[in-house]
């Protein structure tokens, strides 16, 4: 009896001991306590009736956790940049954009602009909605031709951002200044609609080192996001959208772009971060800018500084842009055909925790 008494307890005992432990270690902090009462007595103990706030994981984000990496050259530099040089960078836990965004996501921005409509209803936060005028957030349909001599890019200018066969292909045609508007707008689109008591952080851009730890999926080095070294899996097909050979485009399965939400996610659960389009960061570019920067949460910014870091590869480029370490530029009022993005959102609390919800959070 007495033996059956210690196994029907054991795991509570177990449970209180584990947790003792990790209260220890910081990992279960005890929650503050804000007294009304007390501070009426002259005692100190927080501003009362303050609602804990847990943060949300925004539709179709996924939650990257901390860790540290090594960021750089994951093979030959055939290109012979040396603006990859290998060091060991830890990344703060953030959102990604599971997906590059899509025609018809920025197809809302426009319309919101369009209408001059960035709430449903009463605005839920006390900041000014942005100005954006219509001409200054369309993308540029016309790189389809102008991006390439002598391409029959016609039907796609046409078609590409308006027919809604493409809805769930990526954006192009935006500039980096662009994707920076559409963040702002969505930031006071989720703010402004959302009923909770605190506002939800900023999207953004990813930093050139979160995107490509993003990108490697959590693994310390790799030289694509599905790992490496090959290009193909076991079963022969190709891992991403690129050019493969010397010109065969549609041997991956698209000639151009692919819907955004094709071929394999990574170990984050990210897809196309090599291939399909190359993606804006927030980054300036420099050759050395991955030397002169700090090695926790790095970000290089150069006053009048036009080149913005481009990474990924594309549906138009050879293998070696796809790899996760490739660093390359554009000027950021430059709109291209294999140019989107994506967006992030840092994650407010302590490190390494990441306790998130979809869950609606409380409503005001």
């Amino acid at each position: 009896m007495y033996k059956k008494m210690i196994s029907r307890f054991f795991p509570v005992i177990a449970m209180l001991l584990t947790a003792s432990f990790l209260q220890g270690c910081g990992l279960f902090g005890k929650k503050g306590s804000a007294s009304e009462k007390d501070n009426r007595r002259g005692e100190v103990t927080g501003v009362a009736k303050r609602v804990g706030w847990q943060q949300n994981l925004p539709i179709d984000m996924v939650a990257v956790k901390a860790g540290t990496f090594w960021m750089g050259q994951a093979d030959e530099d055939i290109a012979t940049t040396q603006s990859a040089f290998n060091r060991q960078v830890t990344i703060s836990e953030f959102y990604m954009d599971k997906y590059e965004v899509s025609n018809n996501k920025y197809r809302q921005f426009v319309e919101a602009v369009r209408l001059g409509e960035y709430s449903y209803s009463t605005p839920t936060t006390l900041k000014d909605p942005p100005q954006f005028n219509l001409d200054e957030v369309l993308p540029d349909t016309t790189v389809w031709t102008s991006s390439f001599s002598y391409h029959y890019g016609d039907p796609l200018m046409e078609f590409y951002f308006d027919h809604p066969a493409f809805d769930n292909y990526p954006v192009v045609g935006v500039s980096w200044e662009q994707a920076n508007m559409y963040c702002e707008w969505r930031t006071y689109h989720m703010n402004a609609n959302d009923k909770s008591d605190f506002e939800m952080p900023p999207f953004r851009l990813p930093t050139e080192a979160e995107w490509e730890y993003a990108a490697k999926g959590g693994k310390d080095v790799a030289k694509y996001p599905w790992g490496g070294p090959y290009l193909k899996n076991k079963r022969g097909c190709l891992m991403a959208n690129f050019k493969p050979g010397r010109g065969n485009y549609i041997d991956d399965g698209f000639s151009y772009t692919a819907p955004v939400d094709v071929f394999a996610p990574n170990g984050f659960g990210l897809y196309n971060m090599s291939g399909n389009v190359s993606e804006w960061v927030l980054d300036d570019y420099s050759e050395v800018g991955t030397a002169l920067t700090w090695d926790l949460d790095p970000k290089f910014t150069k006053e009048g500084e036009s080149r913005k870091v481009v990474r990924g590869g594309s549906w138009k480029d050879i293998a070696h842009y796809l790899e996760t370490s490739t660093r390359i530029y554009e000027y950021q009022d430059v709109k291209t055909a294999h140019i989107g993005f994506r967006t992030t959102m840092i994650f407010i609390g302590r490190s390494g925790s990441m306790n998130v919800s979809n869950n609606r959070r409380r409503q005001r």
